[in-house]
């Protein structure tokens, strides 16, 4: 088991308190374009299966509605793999 896919079964679990280097792991693992905004607070996911973006503010902690539409475009993605 990889550590991305226990951090992903963690935040499922709880999603709550997590910060945004921990989504940027799990975001590399499933080939998730990673991309900070220039001085800004927030960093920016995209896929190219994706048709939008997922901005996260990188405040920490993070708060749960962010994490739950993170771990809901990851779904996206296994489902698409199928």
């Amino acid at each position: 088991m990889s550590t991305s896919y226990k951090l992903l079964q963690k935040m499922r679990n709880n999603p709550r308190d997590w910060r945004i280097e921990q989504l940027e792991v799990i975001a590399r693992h499933y080939g998730i374009t990673v991309r900070k905004t220039g001085g800004g607070s927030h960093v920016i996911f995209n896929h190219r299966n994706w048709v939008e973006l997922l901005s996260v503010p990188s405040r920490r902690p993070i708060k749960a509605v962010y994490i739950k539409k993170f771990i809901s475009l990851i779904d996206l993605l296994e489902n698409s793999d199928e």
